[in-house]
């Protein structure tokens, strides 16, 4: 259970030191903003933490800075998602610029997959 608490706390964590392009997309899920769907953020999902998920449509939004850019960190970003599709979980990622600057077309774009 150790692990589980300290998983819990990390999150925690993020949530309080989001970006300002993961406070900018959460303002806009939060409380079933987006087609009534009910969004969490900085959600444990196995051993990872995700930025924002739906559990009831297992779709997970990801909004990433420029170290996503890094190989080391691509590939466990490659992993992470492998994993996470194989239970079922649909993962989107934006870039921290592309959410700054067009938030409709984001909105649109998870908008699609919630369809």
């Amino acid at each position: 259970m150790k692990g589980g608490r300290r998983q819990i706390a990390l999150a925690r964590d993020l949530r309080q030191s989001q970006t300002d392009a993961e406070k900018a997309l959460w303002a806009r899920l939060r409380n079933k903003q987006l087609r009534g769907v009910k969004f969490r953020r900085q959600q444990p999902v196995g051993s990872y933490i995700v930025g924002f998920v739906s559990f009831e449509q297992k779709i997970i939004v990801e909004v990433d800075g420029g170290q996503h850019n890094e190989r080391k960190v691509r590939e466990r970003d490659e992993e992470r998602a492998a994993w996470l599709k194989e239970r079922g979980y649909q993962v989107l990622r934006f870039w921290n610029n592309e959410v700054l600057a067009n938030m409709e077309g984001v909105l649109e774009k998870i908008g699609e997959v919630l369809r």
